[in-house]
This record gives C-alpha cells, sequence and structure tokens, in this order.
C-alpha cells in the first residue's frame, strides 16, 4: 500500500517498539473491567470500601504529554475514562515511550487504581501501560478541545461519503453512530420479543430463489454451477411464508435480508432488512390493530416514549393511528376522484386536465401510485393507514366484495414516507392463477409489476390456504424513524455506493 508521512512516522515507531521489546501487537490482552464497570466499582468503593484495581482496555482518544506526567482518555464500547500517568509509578523510559510512541487510535491496556483528579474527573492512576495494538492510519480529521488549560485533540469525522466508505472509521469516531446501531439492535429485539409474545413462530426461508415474487421490484439473478440453474436472490419473503400457512404454521414471522435490483435514494437499498409476518384467520383491519400494538411496543421498550422527533417534526405514535382511504387521500390532495376513471385512459386524461405528467402506457394503478406518491405520501406525517389500492397494483391481495377492482390492502406512513404494506391475502388458487396471468400480460418483461406465474406456490394454495392478513416492513425505514436519520445510508452498516472513481 501507498503510504502517507504520517503512517510512514507511526511504521517507525512500530519498528523503535519492537527494537526496545515491545511487540505492537500482542497475542493476549487481559482487561478485568470495562470502563463501565470500572467506573461503577470506584463510585461504590467511595462510600467506604476498599481501593479498587483495575485492568481497563480500548482506544486512546486523547494525549497530554507534560513532562513527568502524563493525561490520556481511553474509551471502550461502554464509556470513556481518564488515565493518569506519572513518573513516579511507571518510570522514566515508560512515560518517554508512552510520549514518543504512542498515538491517538491505538489500543492500550493499563493497570492501576482508581482515583479521582484534582478536577473531580474518575481516572485509573497507571502502575502500567501496555500496547494492544498499534495504529498505522490516524483516525481521520481532527478537532481541538481546551480541557483544564491544555488544548487536547480528539479524532473527528463528518464527510458522509467518507463516512458510508469507511464506516469503521465512522464507526471509531462518533459516539452517536454507535448509538444508531444499538438502537437498530434494540429494535429488532424488541420485535422479537413482541412477536414471540404473541404465539407467533420466527422462521427462516430461501434467499436464492428459482422463481421470485411477494413484490413489486427487479431481481438480482445468480447461477448455480452444478445444477446449471438460474436462482434469484428473493425480493420478498412472502410466498414462502404462505405456503407454511398451508402447513398450519397459523402465525410466522421472518427477519431478514431482501435484495432489489433499483435505484439508490434516501430511503433505498439494494440490500436491505425486511420484517414480514402472516397470521391465519386474520383481515387487514385485525392486521392495523396488530401493527399499531407492535409499533407501540417498540416505542416503548426502545424510546421509552411515543412520541419524537423526526426530520424536525415532533411524531406522535400513540394509539389510535389515523385512517384513510387512497380515494379519499387522493381526491383531497391532487383533486381526482380514481374511481370516477376505471381505465387507465380515462385516469390519464384527468391528470392531464391538471397539468399532471402522465408517462405514455401506463397502466391504471401505476398511474394511481404516481397520484398517491406525488400528492399524498409526503403530506401523510402523522401515522396513517392509507387502505384500499387497486387490483391492478396488488397481485396477491384479496379484492372487496362490494369492489372486485379494489384490494383490501393498506401501508402505513410515518414522517413522509412508507413504512409498511399489508393485504388481506388472496387465497383463492383459481384467482390467483389468473392474476398472475393476467400480470404477465399486461406487463413488459422488464417491468417491476410483472409478476411470474410461480406454479408451486399455486400447488400450496390448491391445497387449502386459510383467510389469512399479511404484513412486511423495511426494517431500515423504521430505524431512520426512531434514530431521527433522514436517510437509510446512516442506518446501514455498510450501504451500497457507486464505485470510486
Amino acid at each position: 500500500m501507498e503510504r502517507t508521512e504520517l503512517e510512514r512516522i507511526r511504521i517507525e515507531k512500530i519498528e523503535r517498539l519492537r527494537a526496545a521489546g515491545i511487540e505492537p501487537y500482542p497475542t493476549r490482552a487481559n482487561p478485568t473491567h470495562t470502563i463501565a464497570q470500572a467506573v461503577q466499582a470506584f463510585e461504590v468503593a467511595e462510600t467506604g470500601g476498599d481501593p479498587v484495581q483495575v485492568t481497563v482496555a480500548g482506544r486512546l482518544r486523547s494525549l497530554r504529554p507534560m513532562g513527568k506526567v502524563a493525561f490520556a482518555h481511553i474509551e471502550d464500547s461502554t464509556g470513556r475514562l481518564q488515565l493518569f500517568l506519572r513518573i513516579n509509578e511507571i518510570g522514566e523510559e515508560a512515560l518517554k515511550q508512552f510520549a514518543e510512541l504512542y498515538d491517538l487510535g491505538d489500543f492500550v491496556e493499563a493497570a492501576g487504581s482508581m482515583m479521582r483528579t484534582r478536577t473531580g474527573e474518575i481516572s485509573v492512576h497507571v502502575s502500567r501501560i501496555t500496547m494492544l495494538a498499534k495504529a498505522i492510519t490516524p483516525l481521520p480529521a481532527a478537532k481541538d478541545e481546551v480541557v483544564d488549560g491544555q488544548v487536547v485533540r480528539h479524532a473527528q469525522l463528518s464527510d458522509p461519503e467518507t463516512r458510508y466508505r469507511q464506516r469503521y472509521a465512522d464507526l471509531a469516531v462518533n459516539p452517536e453512530v454507535r448509538e444508531v446501531f444499538r438502537k437498530r439492535a434494540a429494535i429488532t429485539r424488541a420485535l422479537r420479543d413482541f412477536f414471540d409474545g404473541r404465539g407467533f413462530l420466527e422462521v427462516e426461508t430461501p434467499v436464492l430463489q428459482p422463481i421470485y415474487g411477494g413484490a413489486a421490484a427487479q431481481p438480482f439473478v445468480t447461477h448455480h454451477n452444478q445444477l446449471h440453474q438460474d436462482l434469484y436472490l428473493r425480493i420478498s419473503f412472502e410466498l414462502y411464508l404462505k405456503r407454511l400457512l398451508v402447513g398450519m404454521l397459523d402465525r410466522v414471522y421472518e427477519i431478514g435480508r431482501d435484495f432489489r435490483n433499483e435505484g439508490v435514494s434516501f430511503k433505498h437499498n439494494p440490500e436491505f432488512t425486511q420484517l414480514e409476518f402472516y397470521w391465519a384467520y386474520a383481515d387487514y383491519e385485525k392486521v392495523m390493530a396488530l401493527v399499531e400494538e407492535m409499533l407501540a411496543y417498540v416505542c416503548d421498550t426502545v424510546l421509552g416514549t411515543r412520541q419524537f422527533e423526526y426530520d424536525g417534526t415532533l411524531i406522535d405514535m400513540n394509539l389510535p393511528f389515523k385512517r384513510l382511504s387512497m380515494r379519499d387521500g387522493i381526491l383531497e390532495k391532487a383533486g381526482i376522484d380514481i374511481y370516477a376513471h376505471p381505465t387507465a385512459e380515462s385516469l390519464a386524461e384527468a391528470m392531464r386536465a391538471k397539468n399532471i405528467p402522465v408517462k405514455p402506457g401506463a397502466q391504471r394503478g401505476k398511474l394511481v401510485d404516481a397520484l398517491l406518491s406525488e400528492f399524498l405520501e409526503p403530506e401523510l406525517i402523522q401515522p396513517t393507514f392509507l387502505y384500499d389500492y387497486p387490483r391492478d397494483i396488488s397481485p396477491l391481495a384479496k379484492s372487496k366484495l362490494e369492489d372486485p377492482s379494489i384490494v383490501e390492502r393498506f401501508e402505513i406512513y410515518v414522517g413522509g414516507m412508507e413504512l409498511g404494506n399489508a393485504f388481506t391475502e388472496l387465497n383463492d388458487p383459481l384467482d390467483q392463477e389468473q392474476r398472475f396471468l393476467e400480470m404477465g400480460r399486461a406487463f413488459a418483461s422488464d417491468d417491476e409489476e410483472r409478476h411470474p406465474l410461480d406454479e408451486d406456490y399455486l400447488q400450496a394454495m390448491s391445497y387449502g390456504m386459510p383467510p389469512t392478513g399479511g404484513f412486511g416492513m423495511g426494517m431500515e425505514r423504521l430505524t431512520m424513524l426512531l434514530t431521527n436519520r433522514p436517510n437509510i445510508r446512516e442506518v446501514i452498516l455498510f450501504p451500497h455506493l457507486r464505485e470510486e472513481k
């Protein structure tokens, strides 16, 4: 690798450490306490216990050599702690090595007794310090802070492009980023607790599938060499999870990865995590009620409140959520009654009359979806169930008895973005077969709304599938919402990025 001048200086320090008989990458580390445990033990001892001896380990965050003493801060995953080094305890040579050969970013182990400095800061009075891993590359950028009259340098990283490409550096220097991913893990745990506590069974379904389906998206294609077979990375779990209901598993859920060969935006990434659940003997109204409970539970568990800020607005997740039919919402915001325009031609004419752009040859469902995206979605800030969708963009949902062109489907919107999608699931195998055929004829082969005919799924349905309600939600979008992050890349550890030129 081509090295910078600073990196070459640090490599020289590695050579100097080894020349002094010090291995800069030792095999063993022996901390007795995390930083949080060390602080807690000292606070207990301050009330009358014995002196606390600790060995702690972490990354050097600040360095202040001051002649015969030195101050430093180390950080681990539980917190930050000051080190106080004095020539009397560690010796002249060790203090000199610390001042000359240690740098910000190095991992060290420090042993000593816990104390408070004259300024009241809890610290380790160090009797021994050991290098655990020498950092060759300096942590990105720096900012200065005055502490006790001394200038202390701290690593800092703020450029979004660098943060996403070097997430390891971003995590190393930005504690608030680490907190986002701790919160994401807490959200996942809360969801598992919620469904496990309600009798749902967590399952796993294939990632590599011979036929893709269950969502409107282009798949990624791969090839199995031994089987001489093209396979697809799944775009949804839906069709496999519903097969399990045929097999008498009445309540199932899965949290896993989906892959969609689509554009990247502030709310889209080609690889993402999804929650889907399916509930026998339920319909979309029961699912609405369960989703309300689910989101309230996650807020209570992870945030401790149902009110929080997202993108400058106070979001209120107290129940019940607003319910709005798609027809009423589009009529209010776009001034078009989609029920009065049952064909694509009629709806396109109504849109042109209001100077709304129309894609030539677009199906009616696509036109409705365009109206939704343009006029309605950005207005749905507080949690809202938008329900009753056109049949031709919902091939897996059950039609309403009073109007077969409308299906029992809802999407939940919060903060101006779709959070989840749900149906009263179609369980008539003959109707499902006909819809697959219609979708194949109506859309071009490269259209994301086109669903291939899945004969095995139809075979499963032919054995009988109970009335079912189902729901899917992107975990990244929920995490964006609960961590007040406006871009999906902020909540994915390693988001997909264009190749650097």
